[in-house]
């Protein structure tokens, strides 16, 4: 799966924490989700491309609607995209390659 090892799944009690530190950039998925799981494979290779620089983690809205309900997503996917803790960017729907890297590279 290319780059998913590189990806740090998210729960309500470990979200705080992961996105802390540095510039992280949150996949907002659920599994019955289809252009949740189109965007995957682009999320992996951002993770892949990116690796040393940013930190890339997916939440599942379904377990950690706690996390879904403070940062307001209602439409998945959503990303978005932290800086030391603090709500950078989002962006909303299907996106490719070339998008998420211009959207991180504005954060770092």
């Amino acid at each position: 799966m290319g780059g998913s090892d590189l990806i740090k799944y998210l729960t309500d009690d470990t979200f705080d924490k992961e996105i802390s530190n540095g510039v992280v950039l949150v996949d907002f998925y659920a599994d019955w989700c289809g252009p949740c799981r189109m965007l995957t494979p682009v999320v992996e290779a951002l993770a892949e491309e990116m690796q040393g620089k940013i930190t890339v983690a997916k939440i599942d809205t379904d377990q950690a609607m706690h996390t879904s309900e403070k940062y307001e997503v209602t439409s998945i996917p959503t990303l978005i995209l932290f800086k030391e803790g603090k709500l950078f960017k989002r962006v909303v729907g299907l996106k490719d390659l070339d998008t998420l890297r211009d959207l991180v590279n504005e954060a770092v």
